[in-house]
């Protein structure tokens, strides 16, 4: 099984807002030879471009794709409308992504089975469109997806069972941590679903438990949550991806010595 370790460019976003080429030049001088963007959709060709000339793929991407309005970081929604699936995967394909990962659904679809039917419908509907053009859909947790329990299953576990076998799933293995569930025995369950994770780190800290962005991330490897024990568990892991919600000290620091620890210990 080989793992390529990737950067989520959420990670940078203030400097990519800032200086789009100059970044993505100084993510790939800090060792990366894949990133996986977001809100990719209004500016693919020359997100394309800057890619190509830092010598970097994107093999995924984070894209709305059961949701009709963009949902801040922060769990919150907008009114701003979300392009279409066919939008999404044209885009997709002018940065020869082969896998959009819808990024959030907002916590108040966690709250009954039927929400989390109708989730599952979007995303496989979204997952027809995209294996016309050779996409796969995916989707990506935070906390309140484990936080939700339906006798004794997780939302998560829930949504899994309903979606279609194209559609995959990328864990957010430090999300899984703050939810309160084990990240090993969680990809332990979802077999060979998961093609993806992300595989950020920190203290859990429960003074940090309910403050957003989390103020105990870490670099990959110095916190508390078992990193290459999931990543193990994992049997069809395709990506190990770095990403920070928040970091206090020298980010390109940790985003290089958060690749070189899962390049050492899981990728290849």
């Amino acid at each position: 099984m080989t793992i390529t370790t990737s950067l989520q460019l959420f990670t940078i976003k203030e400097q990519l807002d800032a200086d789009l080429e100059g970044s993505l030049a100084a993510v790939a001088a800090r060792g990366f030879t894949a990133v996986e963007p977001y809100d990719f959709v209004r500016r693919a060709a020359p997100l394309a471009e800057a890619l190509a000339a830092a010598g970097l793929s994107a093999p995924s991407g984070h894209a709305f794709l059961a949701s009709e309005s963009f949902v801040n970081p922060d769990g919150s929604g907008t009114t701003l409308p979300v392009p279409s699936p066919a939008e999404v995967f044209a885009a997709a394909k002018v940065l020869g992504m082969t896998t959009v990962i819808d990024p959030y659904t907002e916590p108040a679809r966690w709250e009954s089975v039927e929400q989390i039917e109708e989730t599952a419908r979007l995303l496989n509907e979204a997952a027809a469109i995209g294996a016309a053009v050779d996409v796969r859909v995916g989707y990506h947790n935070h906390a309140h997806e484990l936080e939700a329990v339906f006798d004794g299953v997780t939302g998560l576990e829930v949504l899994a069972g309903l979606l279609d076998e194209r559609v995959v799933l990328e864990i957010d293995l430090y999300w899984v941590a703050r939810g309160g569930v084990d990240p090993v025995a969680l990809l332990e369950r979802l077999g060979s679903r998961v093609i993806a994770v992300h595989a950020k780190d920190g203290t859990l800290d429960p003074a940090h438990a309910n403050t957003y962005p989390p103020a105990d991330q870490v670099a990959a490897g110095d916190g508390s949550v078992p990193l290459v024990e999931a990543i193990a568990a994992a049997s069809a892991l395709e990506l190990a991806i770095v990403e920070f919600d928040h970091y206090e000290g020298d980010l390109f620091e940790a985003i290089e010595r958060s690749r070189v620890y899962l390049d050492e210990k899981v990728a290849g």
